[in-house]
């Protein structure tokens, strides 16, 4: 068990073993990051069950951690202990989370400043891709972020490899079935409205022509350009929507088709395809931008204040 800072303590399970020791080292709250639970008595505790691996999901625990982190902090004469099995990857993950939102720190910093204090740190490198991802959101947890769903969506894969008995809250509302003043985007032929923009997942532009090169053969360059040269992508790649469950499940790849007319407006594959961008999204629903209309919602009071 080591110091992170005043208050502060990271360790491992074995730290558990001297409970008289945590109490005059001032232990007064317990956060436990491992794959079991441990019996603790006269402390205030948190367990968080992951294991060391990279299916694991620690980021959506991170702003409740942190939270229990800095109340024991905060409390006086109260200090807390972090732990996983060896003390190693899980809790220096959270540790590393919180120096990163109560010290306006960046990964880098913060990571390097927890392996000056404890130098067997050693985090697995999906847990620092979540500690990224984190700090891209601000060190705030948005599940509203295009980059967070499409985490989210890379994990159910992982966790539910076949693809049977998925949360019902992987599948976005059917904007058909709901009102919402938010744009929505109809298929071309029958007008049946589809998705919402908000279900739109960004990705950065790719390398274009070159990600392609293996289909020089072809002859065709499957890409498109603006006036100024750079790559546009031809499709939307977005999260999967209520009326897509039955051709989902159980399924790896597939084509996308119309709930309404049944005509053809894109594919999915739960490992991933690539944009005409030359950007591999995983996993992917691509919806093609010629088969589907944006529609914007335009207010009556908007209308009136041009007037």
């Amino acid at each position: 068990m080591i110091a992170v800072e005043t208050g502060l303590y990271i360790g491992g399970v074995c730290d558990l073993k001297d409970p008289k020791t945590l109490v005059n080292t001032g232990i007064t709250h317990i956060l436990t990051v491992d794959s079991e639970e441990p019996v603790l008595q006269g402390f205030q505790t948190k367990f968080v069950r992951a294991l060391d691996e990279s299916s694991t999901d620690l980021l959506s625990h991170f702003d409740g951690c942190v939270r229990f982190i800095y109340d024991a902090v905060r409390t006086p004469q109260s200090s807390v202990l972090v732990h996983c099995h060896v003390g190693q990857s899980r809790s220096a993950a959270v540790v590393t989370a919180y120096l990163m939102k109560t010290q306006k720190m960046s990964l880098q910093d913060a990571y390097k400043k927890l392996q000056q204090i404890k130098p067997d740190v050693k985090m697995n490198e999906e847990f620092l891709d979540q500690l990224s991802l984190y700090e891209s959101m601000n060190c705030e947890l948005d599940t509203s972020s295009p980059l967070y769903k499409q985490f989210r969506l890379k994990k159910i894969t992982e966790k539910y490899p076949e693809l049977q008995n998925m949360p019902k809250e992987v599948f976005a509302a059917d904007p058909a079935q709901t009102q919402n003043s938010e744009a929505v985007y109809r298929c071309r032929k029958c007008r049946r409205t589809l998705f919402r923009h908000s279900s739109i997942l960004s990705h950065s532009v790719g390398s274009g022509p070159t990600a392609f090169a293996h289909k020089k053969t072809s002859g065709v360059v499957p890409h498109a350009s603006d006036k100024d040269g750079q790559t546009q992508c031809t499709s939307y790649f977005i999260e999967p929507v209520q009326w897509m469950e039955e051709a989902l499940l159980g399924v790896m790849d597939g084509q996308l088709l119309c709930p309404k007319c049944s005509s053809k407006l894109g594919s999915f594959n739960w490992y991933g395809e690539q944009c005409s961008c030359g950007r591999w999204v995983t996993p992917a629903f691509q919806m093609h931008k010629n088969r589907v209309d944006e529609i914007k919602h335009i207010s009556i009071s908007a209308l009136k204040s041009t007037d």
